[in-house]
């Protein structure tokens, strides 16, 4: 059992929505080819939009590649896409076509985010390899039991992950 709370505080180089003022600070080791972090993704959008300037949201990188093939590559292309201001946009591509994940449909991703394809795909993607291997890191050193994982100012949510029970954790999150 993980007693641990989150390993590494969020700071200026995580992607984050919301205010840094917030109350509640939701960090989510996300993988953009786990079925159950696609099902989350729904939900924590939800959530960003019901509890509004009482939450930071706070996306990390937790590819779990021996069972996902595909999740390392979208890691490195949301990355590519964060050097352009577009990592929220290449988010929710990832998540809303996780289906469809291959090299190609990356390449497709950034052709219509406007990026060259090399920067989402491929030898250049590596550049992103560093950052990605980051929140790995900062994951294992937190306890990340498996994706998805949230912790709510700091410590890990054991709840079910639907709309009303977050909304209630969000509502009673100890101070963090």
């Amino acid at each position: 059992m993980n007693n641990r709370g989150l390993a590494s505080p969020v700071d200026a180089d995580d992607h984050s929505r919301g205010p840094a003022t917030a109350p509640v600070t939701l960090v989510e080791y996300g993988d953009y080819e786990c079925p159950y972090c696609g099902q989350a993704y729904a939900v924590l959008e939800d959530l960003v939009d019901r509890v509004g300037d009482r939450l930071r949201f706070v996306f990390r990188h937790f590819p779990l590649v021996d069972l996902h093939p595909h999740a390392g590559p979208a890691a490195l292309a949301a990355e590519a896409a964060a050097d352009a201001d577009q990592f929220w946009v290449m988010h929710e591509m990832l998540y809303t076509h996780q289906d469809r994940l291959t090299e190609d449909d990356l390449a497709r991703y950034a052709q219509r985010l406007g990026l060259p394809d090399a920067g989402a795909i491929g030898y250049r993607a590596r550049d992103h390899r560093e950052r990605v291997e980051r929140d790995l890191a900062s994951g294992e050193a937190s306890g990340v039991p498996g994706t998805p994982a949230l912790f709510l100012n700091g410590r890990l949510h054991r709840g079910p992950v639907d709309l009303d029970s977050l909304t209630e954790a969000v509502r009673t999150a100890p101070a963090g």
